[in-house]
């Protein structure tokens, strides 16, 4: 599998690279460290149904989760843009199992019903 295109960093200036470093750098922090110590991480907004559709599946098949809720539609676009930039996906919510991101909704719902995600739980 090819990895998704990003330019490249030595084609960025400095200034550009220490804003990239900087931006919403406590945030992506805060996501990192729950991706690396909780089994599974739920990344998502307020009003957005998709998070909720995740968690109520996780919740229906009995699977514990870390939810981490970063504003909605009218707020904190900001960081969740750098969580976008950061994770390379386009859309809410972010779910992690193992420190290994599994897609949104639709892909979570799918891992449950074909039993892949309790399998990537039990190694």
């Amino acid at each position: 599998m090819s990895k998704r295109p990003l330019h490249p960093s030595d084609k960025s200036s400095s200034g550009v690279l220490e804003r990239q470093q900087k931006c919403h750098a406590d945030v992506i922090a805060a996501v990192e460290k729950a991706v690396g110590s909780d089994d599974v991480v739920v990344v998502g907004m307020s009003q957005n149904p998709h998070p909720k559709r995740a968690k109520k599946a996780l919740d229906a098949a009995g699977v514990k989760y870390t939810y981490l809720e970063y504003g909605s539609y009218a707020s904190m676009w900001q960081p969740r843009l750098a969580i976008k930039m950061w994770s390379g996906w386009p859309t809410f919510p972010q779910v992690f199992v193992k420190g290994e991101l599994i897609g949104g909704a639709d892909e979570t719902i799918a891992a449950l019903a074909d039993g892949s995600l309790k399998k990537q739980l039990e190694v």
